[in-house]
């Protein structure tokens, strides 16, 4: 049979606190008769001991029963005020058929004593109590427990889904434009080379080291950027052309990291661009924010919508920053996100 369990806790409690509730309940009932030889002392012991322990298992069935109907926060005051009630009456039977028990089967000689019954209860009462609320106690932070661990589960689910995400955001193709870009440049201009190596290690050495960063300083953002687009532009020449314009105080607020990755990825899936028509975006901040312009030279038969810059949004409504705005007109997209001062409070 499954005994009743308020707590995991529960019968660990039962074990510490039964030899010596049970000694002093026994003092109260039976007096100086209780320590009269070792046999009475430890037959006296082992009964009230067997009855206290089913007193508590009672107890545990009715907290179990109370905290299943009354199981909401704001019902915490009503539950523990009806667990008490119910244990009085419970203890207060429990005791005085107990009592009776000794006096019918003449146990150690054991009469009736009003007096020895009503201090018995009073510690018994008091007893009770202390154990509803040490219980009570022990579950409230057993749920603590469970919620710390939950959320540090939800935080390894959510990192590793970061991490997922990144790694299939790496893409391969672009990964394998710039292997082939390497190798021509290792035959052609080795110190070309080994600066374009250089700048790659850069931005492949921080996109892993940032995949659990909730936020980054701009700073840290727009030199990767500036790398990443170092790349671009040894492969694709003045095809594309990348101005900063950034304040230094602005630059040590905070951004998301890969956000301008994820952005300028985006403009490049729905611009083309060639020498002759090049690709221009601008990055500057803007009354604390960071806007980022780009010419608008639409690709035929390009979806236009919002799907590429999807993860940012999500970013930054996860964060409570809402006012990220996209607008295109003149033929010109600007796209405007905030800027997070360091001690301002962000979501977990």
């Amino acid at each position: 049979m499954k005994l009743p369990r308020y707590t995991r806790k529960d019968y660990l409690v039962l074990f510490w606190v039964i030899l010596p509730f049970t000694i002093v309940l026994n003092t109260l009932i039976f007096g100086k008769l209780y320590y009269s030889t070792w046999y009475t002392f430890a037959l006296g012991t082992a009964l009230s001991g067997i009855a206290f322990s089913f007193d508590f298992v009672l107890c545990g069935l009715v907290a179990v029963a109370l905290k299943s109907r009354l199981p909401k926060e704001n019902q915490l005051p009503l539950r523990l005020t009806l667990m008490i009630l119910t244990f009085l009456i419970i203890t207060g039977l429990f005791l005085f058929s107990l009592i009776k028990g000794y006096e019918a089967i003449n146990l150690f000689g054991y009469t009736f004593n009003e007096a020895r019954f009503i201090w018995s209860y009073i510690a018994m009462g008091i007893f009770n109590i202390f154990l509803t609320f040490l219980i009570e106690g022990i579950s409230r932070f057993e749920e603590w427990k469970a919620n710390q661990k939950e959320t540090e589960q939800v935080k390894i689910s959510y990192r590793q889904t970061q991490l997922s995400g990144l790694k299939s955001h790496i893409n391969p193709h672009f990964l394998f434009n710039c292997l082939n870009t390497l190798s021509s440049l290792i035959s052609e201009n080795e110190e070309t080379a080994e600066k374009f190596l250089d700048e790659m290690s850069k931005i492949y050495r921080y996109m892993l080291r940032n995949d659990d960063e909730q936020l980054v300083p701009l700073a840290t953002e727009i030199n990767f950027i500036k790398s990443y687009f170092y790349l671009l532009n040894t492969r694709y020449s003045t095809s594309m052309q990348l101005s900063v314009s950034v304040r230094f105080c602005e630059r040590q607020k905070l951004i998301p990291p890969l956000t301008l990755q994820y952005i300028v990825e985006d403009t490049i899936a729905q611009n083309s661009f060639s020498k002759s028509a090049p690709l221009k975006i601008s990055i500057k901040d803007a009354n604390g924010f960071l806007e980022i312009r780009n010419s608008v030279q639409t690709k035929i038969g390009i979806d236009k919508s919002l799907c590429g810059l999807r993860s940012i949004v999500e970013k930054y409504r996860l964060l409570h920053e809402t006012d990220f705005l996209l607008k295109e007109e003149n033929g010109e997209r600007l796209i405007q996100i905030p800027l997070i001062v360091k001690n301002e409070p962000v979501a977990v």
